[in-house]
């Protein structure tokens, strides 16, 4: 139990605790972009289809 202690106090001390929490902030916001993205797509793609729909009868 200490060994562990001991491994997340140097870790919480050395530079790869805010580079961890950095990366996934950015991988956070990519994933929303992406989301947004999709979304967007999926509507205007819905839009097309029920118009072609509506013009076939």
């Amino acid at each position: 139990m200490k060994n562990l202690a001991t491994k997340v106090q140097r870790f919480l001390v050395s530079e790869d605790g805010p580079t961890a929490v950095e990366y996934a902030v950015m991988l956070a916001l990519i994933v929303i972009v992406c989301l947004t993205a999709i979304r967007s797509i999926g509507t205007n793609a819905n839009t097309t289809f029920t118009s072609v729909a509506d013009e076939l009868g």
